[in-house]
């Protein structure tokens, strides 16, 4: 393996395969570094899971749901 068939390769690919090759690479580097790939944070209320089920009357009472749902399912 030499550095331009390499590179010959990379480029053949793709861009949205190259972004992921760089990606790999990135990851790559910072395993051998020991250093944890720094991704920002973003708020937990911006998630798009955050209130997914606010509609949902079944589930005001979501430790009444959980034991219904476990009492259908185990029997108990």
């Amino acid at each position: 393996m030499n550095i331009q068939e390499t590179i010959n390769k990379l480029t053949a690919l793709p861009l949205e395969q190259q972004v992921e090759v760089w990606d790999f690479i990135e990851f790559l580097g910072a395993r051998h570094s020991g250093q944890a790939r720094a991704r920002p944070l973003r708020p937990l209320r911006d998630e798009p899971f955050v209130g997914m089920w606010q509609d949902r009357k079944d589930m005001a009472d979501s430790t009444a749901w959980v034991r219904d749902l476990r009492a259908k399912e185990w029997g108990v």
